[in-house]
């Protein structure tokens, strides 16, 4: 998979999750991806600050993104 498609993957994998961001008044924007495996994200709104973001960001953010690019190991949430 090239860099493009790979970014194409990810980018649809915050399309599935993004409505759901968004009905709690929150966001999530691409930030980064680094070596083709760690992806940065940069959740946005209500999501800063929330105190169930990580277990979004593990539960639902890399696991969405790893259905669509199996080969992401990580995912991390930059302030």
């Amino acid at each position: 998979m090239t860099a493009e498609e790979l970014r194409s993957n990810v980018e649809k994998a915050l399309e599935e999750i993004r409505p759901f961001l968004k009905s709690d008044g929150g966001d999530i924007a691409l930030v980064a991806i680094e070596d083709s495996k760690r992806v940065k994200v940069q959740l946005q709104g209500a999501c800063v600050g929330c105190n169930v973001n990580q277990m979004t960001l593990k539960s639902g953010v890399e696991m969405t993104i790893k259905k669509y690019a199996p080969q992401i190991e990580e995912v991390i949430n930059i302030e």
